[in-house]
């Protein structure tokens, strides 16, 4: 879901001098430099009208497609494909900084729409070679869509040279892949396309041509059309609409208060509210760098005014609103999809889901409170803070999550249907809501925020299939399986830290779903191998947490980029502050990959008891999993404390060490590693509480 048009709302009630946030120029100028899909053609007048009515439409469309349409694969996504181009081409221009308003504003025609010859655009502006490159696209994809059914006929024969339309049919073909993949560089970005071209060059010289077109382009169970895509237009796209709606709801305001009546009196309150917003923010977020951006512009001069150095300001925001991908139930609607790819019950995603989540965000707000302690910082007054009785009445703005996981938990009805009656809540609660009450117009924006969030999704889930449909046809999961195996030399560790690697690089500025879809078709298989053996639960846990972590890993570091250019600090200072913050997020994984009792899969009673009953065996299967949650919460109290250098008080290299070897025995389940790690964290804890209180009482018997 993305947020890179945000609705007017009421900002939360805060301090006068924390709510300064600078001017909405500002976080636009910060967005258009960090996050691709604020970086967008300006439109005025009629053709922007026309543009808004195009998206609102194209949403319509989707729903409407998602929920009825019986119509064969080969129409519905050849259409679909066809309308995120004509988007994508009148939104994003050929590269960054492409559009510029003029120096003065001079009066616009109500309806004018300038074709230029110069790589630098004005406003209302579609380059000639935009027009082109879009009807490359199109043409192709529609005429597959009115042919499907003798193109289906033809098979293989469609790109065999016997073909007297052959020469046609692999023009058609080479031209909408490449019209799709210069949209893909323009709102996603290069590192996807690397991966695609080198994939495509490898497929082209190792099976024949007319093959790999056909498998790539005219075939419905690889390549382009693949599961990707497919999912993207039957799931993904509702879902984005659905958060555009949420977000006109005010839902982002009711948050923040939420966590200023939380943690906002607390030793580092601002800090610990930006933890928890950005966390609830996030969960309905598919953008790292939008949520950074819309809350930061709030929590992180929240932050400076407290006391934190701009470079930890940025820091928390960034990872706080990138694990607010991760946060169950929702996870950026990713939750839904890795239900539909693993073949389970989205409950189970969930639940499964909880524990990384809150092992992630306990790091983050523990390494938050310590910095508190050790700069000596305040929280804020509590008569600046809101009041709990005037948010209670508010409770109904969770309506839309609450109907939205309760149909989907449900089994009973499908997910799109699910999203669909959602958004219809999400407009009910609109309506009732009297401080941001949604309009007509404010339907219209929703609806054109989610046709425009659909394109960089779709767009990034079109190259997944193409990487997909390469790896199938020239064999070359098998070689991969292999190159992993033999360069980690059949270690499942460092098979782990290369799949790490690799997503990492190749979730790099790609939004949440799609991120997921194209880990899921490139790297999890990999891990999933017999010559690697991780569980099918835990490799798609494991390839979706660094996919998503990569906003805040340098040196590309987007999340990090954005929090940074807000908070006034040094972007790679942030980076590495925002990676050290989110040190969970890069142990957790390999946790659960060789040990799957911390997503409770596989868990049992503690204690083996004969002819117990299956209440007993029950409770105590339940007491196991409790018994993971608290010592995994301890670990990561002794990593957090360890990277921070502050416990009681500073802790020297030695303390650090035995304090972050003790949390990772601790989180690794298991009772001879619990009791270890217990030992160590408990022995520096306790000489350093005594030599705290030595301290204080000679402080005092000073004074």
């Amino acid at each position: 879901m993305t947020t890179s048009q945000q609705p007017q709302t009421k900002k939360p009630r805060l301090p006068p001098d924390f709510s300064e946030a600078g001017t909405a120029a500002d976080v636009a100028a910060v967005m258009k430099k960090y996050d691709r899909e604020s970086n967008v053609r300006v439109w005025e007048g009629t053709p922007r009208l026309l543009v808004r009515l195009l998206c609102a439409a194209f949403s319509l469309y989707c729903i409407w497609v998602t929920m009825f349409s019986t119509a064969m694969p080969e129409v519905r996504l050849n259409v679909f494909l066809a309308l995120i181009i004509i988007l994508g081409y009148l939104h994003y221009p050929i590269r960054k900084g492409a559009i510029s308003a003029p120096r003065h504003k001079e009066p616009t025609p109500r309806f004018a729409v300038t074709f230029t010859l110069s790589t630098r655009g004005r406003i209302n502006s579609l380059p000639w070679y935009d027009v082109l490159l879009m009807l490359a696209g199109v043409i192709p994809l529609l005429y597959f869509a009115f042919n499907a059914e003798s193109i289906i006929r033809l098979a293989l024969r469609v790109t065999s040279p016997r073909n007297p339309d052959y020469h046609l049919m692999i023009a058609m073909a080479l031209m909408a892949i490449f019209s799709l993949m210069e949209l893909c560089r323009r709102c996603v970005g290069i590192p996807i396309l690397c991966v695609v071209g080198a994939l495509l060059v490898y497929a082209l010289s190792s099976v024949r041509f007319g093959k790999v077109v056909y498998d790539l382009y005219y075939s419905t169970g690889d390549g382009l059309r693949s599961t990707p895509i497919e999912v993207c237009a039957k799931y993904i796209v509702v879902f984005i609409i659905f958060g555009a709606f949420l977000e006109r709801t005010g839902i982002s305001a009711f948050f923040i208060n939420l966590a200023n009546i939380v943690a906002g009196a607390a030793p580092g309150g601002p800090a610990k509210v930006a933890v928890i917003s950005s966390a609830l923010c996030g969960m309905v977020s598919g953008s790292s760098v939008g949520n950074t951006v819309t809350t930061g512009s709030i929590t992180i001069p929240m932050m400076k005014k407290a006391g934190y150095k701009p470079q930890f300001a940025g820091a928390v925001e960034a990872a706080s609103s990138t694990g607010g991908q991760i946060m169950p139930p929702i996870m950026g609607a990713a939750a839904f999809l890795m239900a539909e790819y693993m073949g389970i019950p989205y409950v189970q995603v969930a639940l499964v889901a909880i524990l990384p989540a809150v092992l992630y965000f306990a790091g983050i707000y523990i390494s938050v409170h310590l910095e508190a302690r050790r700069l000596g910082l305040k929280g804020i007054p509590r008569e600046q803070l809101p009041k709990a009785r005037e948010l209670l009445p508010k409770l109904y703005l969770l309506l839309p999550l609450i109907v939205l996981v309760g149909l989907v938990s449900s089994n009973t009805f499908t997910m799109q249907f699910s999203a669909t009656v959602s958004i219809l809540v999400a407009i009910a609660v609109g309506l009732v809501n009297k401080d941001q009450r949604i309009s007509l117009k404010g339907i219209i924006d929703a609806l054109e925020a989610g046709g425009k969030g659909t394109i960089t999704v779709a767009a990034a889930c079109s190259m997944a299939g193409l990487v997909a449909g390469c790896i199938t046809t020239t064999g070359l999961a098998s070689e991969l399986i292999t190159i992993v195996v033999n360069l980690s030399g059949g270690h499942a560790l460092l098979a782990l830290v290369l799949t790490m690697l690799c997503c990492i690089v190749l979730g790099m500025g790609v939004p949440t779903t799609a991120n997921y879809c194209i880990m899921a078709a490139v790297c999890a298989p990999i891990l999933i191998s017999p010559a690697i053996g991780i569980p099918v639960i835990c490799a798609h846990f494991f390839v979706f947490y660094f996919g998503i972590i990569a906003d805040i890993t340098p040196p590309v570091a987007l999340a990090a980029y954005a929090g940074s250019a807000i908070a006034r600090a040094s972007p790679m200072r942030t980076a590495f502050n925002a990676t050290k913050l989110a040190i969970g997020a890069f142990i957790v994984p390999y946790i659960f990959a060789f040990d799957p009792a911390m997503l409770f899969e596989g868990i049992g009673p503690v204690i083996e008891v004969e002819n117990a009953s299956p209440l007993l065996n029950t409770m105590l299967t339940v007491l196991q999993a409790a018994l993971i949650c608290l010592t995994s919460l301890m670990g990561i109290f002794g990593v957090a404390s360890a990277l921070n250098g502050y416990l009681f008080r500073p802790l020297n290299p030695l303390y650090r060490v035995i304090m972050a070897l003790g949390g990772l025995c601790m989180m690794i389940p298991g009772m001879w590693s619990d009791l270890i790690g217990l030992c160590a964290m408990g022995l520096v804890s306790a000489v350093q509480h005594l030599h705290f209180q030595l301290i204080k009482s000679k402080a005092i018997k000073e004074v």
